[in-house]
């Protein structure tokens, strides 16, 4: 394998990466990125690998969330408070019934670059190039709006150190402490079926708080039960941002993309000689690699040998997204490949990817129904052949939108145009995404007395 530097991947044929007409400016844009601090330190990094591989033996589990794209216009503290509520919500649930701690990762704070299927649209007869990101270009169909612009990864870089700031303050400054389990709720979701079962936890919650205050442990000598740690990540796809952001521990003497704790592979990206796939092999940071229908045993092999090749516990994490009904024909061989090669895997669940659909009138959705699907199918596999169901993954949000058909809100077709305000993918709504934690919880629970 040849030697690695942090911009050896310019060496490789690279896919889904944009053409920047004035080079100049681009090497001016990753010279002052890499004169900038970096979002998260090595330390960090190396906890959170440790954390996944308890995972992947089934001693925690994995809770992946967040913005399908993170948008520069709509950025404000509200946002990324009700979408880490959620995730808090989320987790004890997770944890209160799985009886295990829950390991939280954020789709926060860098995902700002989209794949596309296609290099361009069309659009009443114009073809355009295709937004890819704020990141990379604008959303307005227009032809200045869609050129590439290198002065994106700055502000995306101020809007993420900004994000990284207040989840930090969340975690450790109060929000997080179990006794305001009760004001985690979101005001939308207090009436429904799903909040109304979360009260009743809370209700269980404080009891065993206030057992645990009788016998001496509160959050004034407990830390644990007023702080929690929200790690970060996103799809490592403009690799500009990414090297500029590469930097080299100096206990270690290894190397670390400091823009997240994680990064992942998309399937439309994670070629074997591919540049992003040669980007991240050099990295320590616990990699994910997207696992669609056309994954066969082989790649998958070839792909954990190349990125992972001292077999480290806590690095990979293989993200299964192959749509309800799917499942049954191609993950088992996957599972047994790496079984068969020894190979140390997180396995965790993105069913949202594989159920996307368009409507009549023009809307991407997915139907809930199809995502518990996909969930259940996941875990079922992974009980008949006796290894580990270690997270899921899912494009949500804290906010009250109504992009995902289905849930008990009964979102219809018709409903999706009265808050459908992504992007890009469609989201689960905050109590879409506490139903289906309540739905993994009851999973975990059953695991657990098995």
């Amino acid at each position: 394998m040849s030697t690695w530097t942090p911009d050896s991947w310019r060496k490789f044929p690279i896919k889904q990466h944009p053409t920047y007409t004035d080079q100049e400016h681009l090497k001016q844009v990753e010279a002052t990125l890499a004169s900038y601090p970096p979002l998260v330190f090595a330390g960090e990094v190396n906890r959170l690998k440790s954390e996944l591989a308890k995972v992947a033996e089934g001693k925690a589990f994995l809770l992946q969330g967040g913005d399908c794209a993170e948008s520069f216009a709509d950025f404000n503290a509200k946002n990324i408070r009700d979408t880490f509520k959620i995730l808090l919500q989320m987790n004890v649930v997770m944890m209160y019934a799985g009886q295990k701690p829950v390991v939280k990762v954020g789709r926060m704070a860098g995902q700002f670059a989209k794949p596309r299927s296609k290099d361009t649209e069309t659009i009443n007869g114009v073809e355009l190039p295709s937004y890819r990101g704020d990141i990379i270009n604008d959303l307005a169909f227009t032809p200045e709006s869609r050129i590439p612009d290198p002065e994106r990864m700055i502000k995306a870089y101020n809007q993420s150190v900004a994000t990284m700031n207040l989840l930090r303050a969340f975690a450790r400054g109060g929000l997080a402490d179990l006794h305001q389990v009760h004001k985690w709720n979101l005001d939308f979701i207090l009436k429904s079926q799903a909040g109304a079962r979360y009260q009743d936890l809370t209700e269980r919650i404080d009891d065993a708080m206030a057992f645990m205050k009788a016998c001496g442990i509160d959050s004034d000598n407990a830390s644990e039960l007023k702080e929690t740690i929200l790690y970060t990540s996103h799809e490592a796809l403009l690799l500009h941002y990414e090297e500029a952001l590469t930097r080299k521990d100096s206990f270690s003497g290894d190397w670390y993309d400091c823009s997240a704790h994680m990064l992942w592979i998309g399937d439309r990206t994670r070629q074997p000689d591919g540049a992003h796939v040669e980007y991240l092999r050099g990295v320590k940071n616990p990699v994910g690699v997207k696992a669609g229908p056309s994954t066969n045993p082989d790649d998958l092999i070839k792909l954990l040998d190349t990125l992972n090749p001292e077999n480290e516990a806590g690095r990979m994490n293989v993200i299964v997204r192959m749509g309800a009904g799917n499942l049954g024909d191609k993950l088992p061989e996957l599972i047994r490949a790496v079984q068969r090669e020894g190979k140390n895997v997180l396995w965790s669940s993105d069913p949202m990817h594989g159920n996307t659909y368009q409507t009549d009138n023009g809307y991407k959705t997915r139907f809930f129904d199809n995502v518990l699907q996909e969930v259940k199918e996941f875990f079922q596999i992974h009980q008949s052949e006796g290894t580990v169901a270690g997270g899921i993954h899912l494009e949500m949000t804290g906010r009250d939108v109504t992009e995902c058909v289905g849930g008990a809100q009964q979102i219809t077709e018709e409903n999706l145009e009265d808050r459908y305000h992504t992007f890009c993918d469609p989201r689960l709504n905050g109590e879409q995404a506490l139903e289906l934690s309540f739905l993994i919880a009851d999973t975990l629970k059953a695991a657990s007395k098995g």
